[in-house]
């Protein structure tokens, strides 16, 4: 079922809030957060603006997540922050995701994402009291590829926070081995033929290592899990299609033409995208950071590993947008 979303063009919903201190989370008494929409491909596509008190026109931040995932998972934690520090958050769903439109429910498609990505900097850009000459792009997961890819074409862009990056889908798909990536071909042949009948084909978005699933690494199902709010009505399901989807992607092939700031952030104990492959993308930036932090993949949303990752990417960004 298609979504609805928010209506007319960057249209805003009577969402402020300034609820007081929560324990453990900025205070919100310093920033306010409204319901945002913006069109693509045909669909209506939602985000949360996040927008400091002070100042008058801050620089923006642009965010997304990946791996069917919702713009609720974990991801206010940091836009909340980054809004208390001064900046403001456009925190949005993809297609298919979140309260944004489209059908079926979770599907990955990179190519529309990163489509997704370009038009939510436009709205963005259009927005008055933004500083849009000051746009940061922060994507996670296959969101970490898009921003690299965006950032290629766009040299607009004034700095890129890249966290654990996808850059080949075919490549995290295949460190299961050669049998998992061929049945998620399969799975998204079958999904295909079967969406035109009898509706998709799914597969878990989480697994553990025994199940064919999206992310199967080990604590991958608690991890992605946990992200997921209580009163959230997300299945873990995703078309088999997404897996064929991601085994065609690759971003980062224009590495040479990112020209503004990027900083890479990766875990020495994530095993869902490794460390390894986050500091060989940093060696072909012109201008790259690279952080080693000492967590899981699914570390980094609460916590000490929250707390390590919003405090490297304020700095950088203190240090290149603000600096």
């Amino acid at each position: 079922m298609t979504r609805p979303t928010a209506r007319g063009e960057w249209a805003e919903a009577a969402e402020t809030e300034r609820d007081g201190r929560e324990a453990g989370r900025p205070s919100r008494e310093s920033f306010s957060k409204v319901t945002m929409g913006f069109d693509s491909g045909g669909e209506r596509c939602s985000g949360w603006l996040y927008r400091p008190d002070r100042p008058a026109e801050p620089p923006v931040v642009v965010m997304a997540g990946g791996l069917a995932g919702e713009r609720s998972f974990g991801l206010p934690n940091y836009a909340e922050r980054l809004a208390e520090a001064g900046y403001a958050v456009f925190l949005f769903d993809y297609r298919h995701h979140g309260d944004s439109g489209g059908d079926p429910r979770n599907l990955v498609d990179p190519s529309r994402q990163r489509a997704d990505w370009e038009a939510a900097i436009e709205g963005v850009r259009s927005r008055d009291g933004l500083d849009g000459s000051r746009l940061v792009l922060w994507g996670v997961d296959v969101g970490g590829g898009h921003v690299l890819d965006v950032a290629a074409d766009d040299p607009r862009v004034r700095a890129v926070v890249s966290q654990t990056p996808v850059l080949s889908g075919r490549s995290f798909l295949g460190t299961r081995g050669y049998g998992f990536l061929a049945k998620s071909v399969l799975a998204g042949v079958r999904d295909r033929l079967q969406s035109l009948v009898v509706g998709p084909h799914t597969v878990p978005v989480a697994g553990d290592p025994e199940e064919f699933a999206l992310v199967s690494t080990p604590g991958a199902r608690r991890g992605y899990l946990d992200t997921v709010p209580a009163d959230s009505a997300w299945v873990n399901e995703t078309p088999g299609r997404s897996l064929l989807n991601l085994a065609r992607f690759t971003a980062g092939t224009d590495l040479d033409s990112v020209t503004c700031p990027v900083l890479l952030l990766g875990g020495t104990r994530d095993d869902v995208v490794p460390v390894d492959s986050v500091a060989a993308a940093a060696d072909e930036l012109a201008d790259a950071t690279f952080v080693s932090l000492p967590v899981g993949h699914f570390d980094a949303y609460e916590g000490s590993g929250l707390e390590h990752v919003v405090g490297h990417g304020v700095a950088f960004l203190d240090a290149e947008v603000d600096g």
